[in-house]
């Protein structure tokens, strides 16, 4: 009778799984769809819990408590901070993952070495390397995200860099094979050991040669390899609803990946292995590139004058947390019968729809949000390109220099309208490592400052205009 209840359960958490998923795909239904997937995760908890088999309650409820007092936290964070949040949630599950699998295989060991068939220590095997090198590249990206400064934010490189990397995981799925065949050998303890420590190793060594640039991407990667290891996880528990879940999470992150990728015209193993992102010299031309700078005033003016005005966000409208002076921007233009259009890169931010989070938080209309592809057709007909925080998804050198690391990636035109007025804190270049020649356009007139303070100066001065 509980078997029964127990795989209806199941299934009815795998479809609620599935809705919650397809309702994210639209502002207007992510809301149902968060309710919907915390739903999900509370039925098959609930109906986890009452199996027979369960003995030790203490246990559980002593977990749940830990997951809230942890989980409530997190949940709190701002919305500047949701990428590394993120990264910690994939390192929570690699762990997770990760632990079962370790418990798992020393409990059938210690039951006899006939409980540890082929295709069980295939699972365990897959489960904790993609388990552990999940967590600790997961631990590393979430460091880079938050900026602690005894972890360097641009990439790391070494020489045979990818020599060992590539090793390091041959090696762990070589002893991993070694312990299929041998499970009960008497070293094999060691050896699952040992495939732990490389794991651990190699999600680190993963993430230092990345930079902040490719995070995006990373992200997505590492939420398919959670999922991935729950699947494994879901066959050594012999548990449907982590396997379908697992799947869901992992697919879904890969086909994210890919189209960060396809956003950056770059592959896979370029991402992984390319560096991108590292510090490149500058070029000796012996010309020196002069800034033209705007005031608030004269910004205004331009502004007020407009018919179309397409606002580009970046990274440093998340760091300025400037979305909601963003908002009183867009209300002032519109107010004047402007219109307003928000051009959103694939991967402008540190995360997959970070800026799109950040515009949904100030109430943004989503149809005024506009993709790349489809805004770059209007951008000649646009009036003020306004570029917030912005760099290297507007930089024009990504068409043409090949010397650059961004040649090739698709970006938003904004040089090609009629004036751009871009909002900078400070002459740094981007995560890319290179000037913005966008800043040095003859149509271009610069604003530095926090983008907060600015954006904010700017519907001041609209308003009491």
């Amino acid at each position: 009778m509980i078997y029964g209840i127990e795989q209806l359960a199941y299934i009815v958490d795998g479809a609620l799984f599935i809705f919650s998923l397809h309702w994210m795909n639209d502002p207007k239904t992510a809301r149902r769809g968060v309710i919907f997937g915390v739903a999900a995760m509370l039925l098959a908890i609930i109906t986890t819990w009452i199996q027979p088999q369960i003995v030790n309650h203490a246990w559980i409820i002593i977990a749940i408590i830990a997951g809230i007092a942890v989980g409530i936290p997190l949940s709190l964070v701002p919305l500047t901070a949701v990428p590394q949040r993120t990264a910690l949630s994939h390192a929570f599950g690699g762990a997770a993952a990760g632990l079962v699998g370790t418990a798992k295989y020393f409990l059938w060991l210690g039951e006899g070495s006939e409980q540890l068939t082929q295709f069980r220590m295939i699972a365990i095997v897959a489960e904790v390397i993609l388990g552990f090198l999940t967590f600790t590249g997961s631990l590393l990206a979430a460091g880079k995200l938050q900026e602690i400064r005894w972890i360097p934010q641009r990439p790391v490189t070494y020489p045979f860099q990818n020599v060992i990397n590539i090793g390091l995981l041959v090696i762990a799925a070589g002893l991993g094979t070694l312990l299929v065949i041998y499970p009960g050998a008497s070293w094999s303890s060691t050896v699952f050991l040992a495939i732990i420590a490389l794991s651990l190793i190699f999600g680190v060594l993963f993430i230092i040669p990345i930079g902040g640039a490719d995070m995006p991407t990373v992200i997505s990667i590492l939420n398919s390899y959670a999922g991935l290891s729950a699947v494994a996880m879901g066959f050594v528990l012999d548990n449907k609803l982590l396997i379908t879940a697992g799947a869901l999470d992992g697919s879904s992150g890969l086909i994210l990946s890919i189209i960060m990728c396809r956003a950056m015209n770059r592959s896979f193993t370029n991402v992984l292995f390319g560096a991108f992102g590292s510090v490149q010299a500058a070029k000796a031309t012996g010309e020196q590139k002069i800034y033209k700078q705007e005031t608030i005033e004269g910004a205004a003016q331009i502004l007020e004058q407009a018919r179309l005005v397409v606002i580009i966000p970046g990274y440093g409208m998340a760091v300025a947390q400037a979305q909601h002076r963003i908002r009183e921007l867009y209300d002032q233009l519109k107010k004047r019968g402007i219109t307003v259009k928000f051009a959103v890169h694939p991967v402008a931010g540190r995360m997959p729809g970070h800026m799109n989070v950040l515009l949904a938080e100030a109430n943004i209309p989503y149809e005024d949000l506009v993709e790349m592809d489809d805004i770059n057709s209007d951008m000649p007909q646009c009036d003020v390109a306004l570029v917030v925080g912005a760099n290297d998804v507007v930089n024009p050198s990504a068409r043409y220099d090949k010397s650059t690391p961004i040649y090739g990636m698709p970006i938003i035109d904004a040089d090609r309208a009629r004036l751009v007025l871009a909002i900078k804190r400070s002459k740094n270049p981007g995560f890319a490592g290179i000037d913005n020649e966008l800043y040095f356009k003859d149509n271009t007139w610069m604003l530095f400052g926090d983008a907060k303070a600015v954006v904010g100066d700017l519907a001041k001065q609209l308003a009491h205009g």
